[in-house]
């Protein structure tokens, strides 16, 4: 299927994450925050990039914003998946390039589903 970059810095979080990412079929690179991310898009050329916002150094706004600035990564959609879950907060997230918003909790499969359609909609 598609390769996915995960970055969360719950590892509980990350690990359900990649877990039913891989039960979908995907291939996916998991990484503890923002900075990674940035790293392992430039590095991995993902299909998707799932990106929490609360992360240790680098958000996971100021992460979008890179990757969004990027020629190489522009184009990468990008969910966002957060406890932030203020309507201003929403206004963020797709402020900084999210394709998606999603908030914890949040159901696994609604988040398998959210991704199938992002990746249909980007033409994965």
């Amino acid at each position: 299927m598609a390769r996915i970059v995960v970055a969360d810095d719950d590892e509980d979080i990350r690990e359900l994450v990649v877990f039913k990412l891989r039960q979908s079929g995907h291939e996916v690179v998991a990484v503890g925050d923002g900075a990674a991310a940035v790293a392992a898009v430039q590095e991995e050329r993902p299909a998707l990039v799932l990106l929490d916002v609360m992360m240790p150094g680098m958000s996971g706004l100021d992460a979008a914003r890179v990757l969004r600035q990027s020629p190489d990564t522009a184009t990468i959609p990008v969910i966002m998946l957060t406890a932030r879950a203020q309507e201003s907060d929403i206004e963020q997230g797709f402020a900084a390039g999210a394709d998606d918003y999603v908030t914890k909790p949040f159901s696994p499969r609604e988040l398998a589903s959210r991704v199938a359609a992002v990746l249909a909609r980007s033409g994965e």
